[in-house]
């Protein structure tokens, strides 16, 4: 499927955003999954917490390369500016792996998880050796991510799931063998069984996206002589002020998982509720995951000046269907059955996990809207305001988290209640921001600059 062909139906953008949409609900397949390995192996409680440290901390270093999907969806438009990504995102990865190093290996692992989280010293040395274990997981997604970017520029989406499905059997494999042949602790064992996972995708995403580089490659090299010089392209400096602002809106992002962590440790019942959260945030994660495709969904079909209302439409049924498809688990005895049978909680842990997950319901429909103007704003390349954006949500965060620290409040339900203000604050700031690029007419310099040519439509009233 080309981006030359018009995506305006309901069953068109279908087409092109569901296998986006299948690689998000695999990935979110893969935190309970392995979870769920722990949770059969000695000291799953302390287990449990540990990983999730270990992945609270491991995704806010991946914060820099965690949106070169974005950056490479909206900006490899052509073999210049493919050239220029490439390189911009090799030096955002060997970024990322230095940091990773020094947080697993230094005594800044000590002063990060013990002193600032507040993490039990028994937690926090289960978590290390994960942290060590992953130090490469940064770079190995920032590497897939940017050429999953270059395929759904180029409107090969299937390939995505692809790589994903191939990620997950890899990650629940190692994961599962490891359980039944060592005695490893789990910690150990999620940590391995996430890396094979990371490996196994890039590698296939690498193989899967050369056919799609060697045509951008070659079109490139025939403008060029058509020309008689280069093929136009951005430079580095445009690219990295593109992505700086949606690398610092990851770790704002990303922060939020470590500043809820750090509350949930001075609430009562500290270790249930740190046992209890990434069970939680799994289980919102997977419903969530129709929502994590829209973004690059949006900057791909918008920026094609395309009517917007059918995509708008689009994410509005993908955010309800997915709250419908969360009601049919936590309002129903399927809740009870899948932390006992398949995420194997004990029920003094199901207790406090059921909660959070009622309060939960309408957040997969409020992260369909978040994603709608987040993709608008980068079709546009308004990085800036979604980072500004995302500021105010941490603050919020915070604001919530404090105030149920003081209260004393039941810890996982004061956590989604956090997610929940959070998100509906910023999204009321991004959709003035939206109508205010709207009526900049901030579009058209996006066409301009991506030489395209074609008048755009404006943002409509979003």
């Amino acid at each position: 499927m080309s981006l030359t062909i018009a995506v305006s139906t309901q069953r068109q953008i279908l087409a092109f955003w569901l296998p986006l949409a299948a690689s998000w609900a695999l990935m979110s397949a893969e935190g309970p999954i392995l979870q769920a390995v722990i949770a059969r192996l000695p000291e799953l409680q302390t287990q449990l917490a540990a990983f999730g440290i270990v992945m609270s901390l491991e995704i806010a270093i991946e914060s820099p390369v965690i949106m070169l999907l974005a950056t490479s969806t909206a900006l490899s438009t052509n073999a210049g500016n493919y050239l220029t990504v490439r390189r911009f995102m090799i030096w955002v990865n060997i970024l990322a792996t230095v940091v990773a190093a020094v947080v697993a290996f230094t005594p800044l692992y000590k002063v990060l998880v013990s002193g600032m989280m507040g993490i039990p010293p028994r937690i926090a040395a289960a978590a290390q050796p994960g942290m060590r274990i992953m130090t490469l997981w940064s770079a190995a997604i920032g590497w897939r991510r940017f050429y999953q970017g270059v395929l759904i520029r180029q409107g090969q989406t299937g390939w995505v799931g692809y790589g994903t499905l191939a990620r997950l059997v890899s990650s629940a494999g190692a994961g599962i063998g490891l359980a039944i042949l060592t005695s490893l602790p789990g910690v150990h064992i999620a940590s391995i069984g996430l890396m094979a996972g990371v490996v196994v995708e890039a590698v296939f995403i690498t193989h899967a996206v050369q056919p799609t580089v060697r045509k951008l490659l070659r079109e490139g090299h025939s403008r060029s002589k058509t020309r008689g010089g280069k093929d136009d392209a951005v430079s580095l400096r445009y690219v990295a002020r593109y992505h700086a602002p949606l690398a610092a809106t990851s770790l704002l992002t990303l922060l939020a998982q470590p500043l809820i962590g750090a509350g949930l440790a001075r609430m009562p019942f500290p270790e249930e509720n740190l046992a209890a959260w990434p069970v939680v945030w799994g289980i919102l994660f997977l419903f969530r995951s129709p929502a994590f495709a829209l973004p690059e969904a949006v900057i791909a079909l918008v920026s094609e000046s395309r009517p917007a209302h059918p995509l708008r439409a689009f994410c509005w049924r993908v955010g309800w269907g997915s709250s419908l498809a969360m009601v049919a688990l936590a309002c129903t005895p399927l809740l009870r059955l899948y932390l006992r049978y398949l995420a194997g909680l004990p029920e003094h842990l199901s207790r406090f996990v059921v909660p959070g997950l009622l309060l939960g319901i309408i957040i997969p429909f409020i992260n369909a809207v978040h994603s709608w103007f987040r993709g608008l704003l980068m079709a546009a390349r308004s990085t800036k305001e979604i980072y500004w954006g995302m500021g105010l949500n941490l603050v919020v965060t915070a604001l919530v988290m404090l105030l149920a620290v003081l209260l004393s409040a039941p810890g996982v339900a004061a956590g989604v209640i956090a997610i929940t203000v959070s998100f509906l604050v910023e999204i009321e700031f991004l959709r003035r921001k939206v109508r205010k690029e709207s009526k900049n007419s901030r579009i058209q310099e996006f066409k301009n600059e991506s030489g395209t040519g074609a008048k755009p439509e404006p943002f409509l009233d979003s």
